[in-house]
């Protein structure tokens, strides 16, 4: 058996292309003292990544052309050299684009699997689970009552920010694209409104949707939808700034509006979820709890194969996957 591995192979120029990527064959590397070998079997496609492959200033080393595209995944350990895994377990790590990885003990994570799937450690009880509740919980703060709109509904984190709000009882208001995530976002998640960014009477179907305004805002995509919702901010609203994804494949977006963080005395954060990882033990314990209990759910795009997972990326980044984006390895 060959290790296979998906690098950076150019540098887009504006909208991501598979072109961008090559799959490479390579030796499956052997643990060194304190490491463990571990066999892929999923991996996660995230929004984050489009920024680690742009030569632009971002929180986190960017990917150089030739190297090894960056990502979390989950798989089973098949050789070890430390007292802290054993052959057989199911383990989380970022082990980047490729069927086998060896890691630093202190790098992987032992994930229990008999009351969830392996594969929800990479979106609802993972870092996209985490950054819904760190930027609502710990952020937005929300209080019963209270009006709390997200954008990006139905993906990874979206979902999980609007099921949180619907449990600290207030009324949740999604965005998402198209007819078929609305009907999602509302009948499967339970959030209350759900508006259709594709409509073309978007401004007139949002404004009806927010009679009493915003009080929190977990801001996803940016540009022209984060433009217009600013103008329905509350007086002492929130914003959690968690990620500008519309305005990764063109120019940045030409904010007319942000006067109203100043008339309204809006407090906004902008926040990486890694900048403070000892929080995370806590926070998927809560979330793991809601998703045994029924009272958290979550939805799956699945592409099967290491070599689809360019197209796959570049899907997730023109909203094209339904719930959090994964590559099936095995």
């Amino acid at each position: 058996m060959r290790n296979q591995q998906i690098i950076l192979a150019s540098r887009p120029d504006g909208w991501v292309t598979p072109a961008n990527f090559s799959l490479r064959e390579t030796e499956i590397p052997s643990p060194g003292p304190g490491q463990v070998l571990i066999q892929n079997h999923w991996l996660s496609l995230d929004p984050y990544m489009r920024g680690r492959i742009s030569e632009a200033k971002s929180y986190a080393r960017g990917v150089n052309v030739g190297e090894l595209m960056v990502g979390a995944t989950v798989g089973q350990v098949i050789a070890s050299n430390t007292p802290a895994f054993a052959v057989g377990d199911t383990v989380l790590a970022a082990t980047g684009w490729q069927l086998f990885a060896t890691m630093d003990a202190s790098a992987v994570t032992l994930i229990r699997t008999d009351h969830v799937s392996p594969s929800a450690y990479l979106g609802v009880l993972g870092m996209p689970g985490i950054t819904a509740w760190t930027g609502l919980i710990d952020i937005c703060q929300p209080k019963t009552g209270e009006t709390v709109v997200v954008d990006a509904a139905s993906g990874a984190v979206g979902s999980v920010v609007g099921q949180l709000a619907k449990l600290n009882g207030c009324r949740v208001v999604g965005i998402a694209g198209g007819p078929e995530k609305c009907r999602y976002v509302t009948q499967e998640l339970g959030f209350d409104v759900c508006v259709d960014h594709r409509s073309a009477h978007f401004a007139a179907e949002l404004a009806a949707a927010l009679p009493s305004g915003i009080d929190c805002l977990f801001e996803n995509v940016g540009g022209a939808i984060f433009e217009t919702l600013l103008t329905h901010m509350n007086v002492a609203s929130r914003i959690a700034l968690c990620g500008m994804v519309s305005e990764f494949n063109r120019e940045p977006h030409a904010y007319r509006t942000l006067r109203s963080i100043l008339i309204n005395r809006i407090r906004i954060q902008g926040f990486i979820v890694s900048d403070k990882l000892e929080t995370w033990p806590a926070i998927r314990e809560n979330l793991y709890q809601l998703v045994v209990a029924g009272k958290l759910k979550f939805r799956e795009s699945i592409t099967e194969g290491l070599a689809k997972a360019p197209e796959a990326f570049v899907g997730l980044l023109k909203g094209e996957n339904f719930g959090k984006q994964l590559i099936k390895l095995t």
